[in-house]
């Protein structure tokens, strides 16, 4: 944990990135490790946690983080949650909650209030266009006998 808030530390300090660190650890040992970069990189997705999964998976060659568990300087967001339950480490922890992260400017707070509504009830409307064809990937990928299920 103290290597997460350590680097989420040195991106503030150093100016390349928002308050966040996350690392990825296997048995003990770090395998990967990511800072915010959304500025740094003009990505919304570049989350600490998300850049830590990403360069594990590389690290170890896989789309699942069995056996991992993810440390993380802050509460993940929603997205952040979000990748972790895909990639399936043992368990995450974090250093401080949302209301710390509220508090400095990053509140996730809309986000968690709308999940909840339908998606044309939200801020940014979502609306199912083309349904009639769009379970056509589905129906071909139930039928798929060289997929790679995850």
């Amino acid at each position: 944990m103290k290597r997460a808030v350590e680097l989420a530390l040195e991106n503030v300090k150093t100016g390349s990135g928002g308050p966040f660190g996350a690392v990825v650890v296997k048995h003990g040992e770090l395998i990967a490790s990511g800072v915010n970069q959304v500025t740094a990189s003009n990505d919304p997705t570049a989350h600490a946690e998300v850049v830590a999964i990403r360069a594990a998976c590389q690290t170890l060659g896989t789309y699942q983080l069995t056996d991992c568990e993810i440390y993380s300087s802050c509460e993940p967001c929603p997205m952040c949650l979000g990748a972790i339950y895909w990639a399936r480490p043992k368990a995450f922890y974090f250093s401080c909650n949302r209301n710390n992260a509220a508090k400095a400017g990053f509140d996730d707070a809309f986000i968690y209030d709308e999940i909840p509504l339908s998606p044309e009830s939200r801020s940014i409307a979502g609306l199912e266009l083309l349904p009639e064809i769009g379970h056509l990937p589905f129906d071909e990928w139930i039928r798929a006998l060289n997929k790679r299920s995850y």
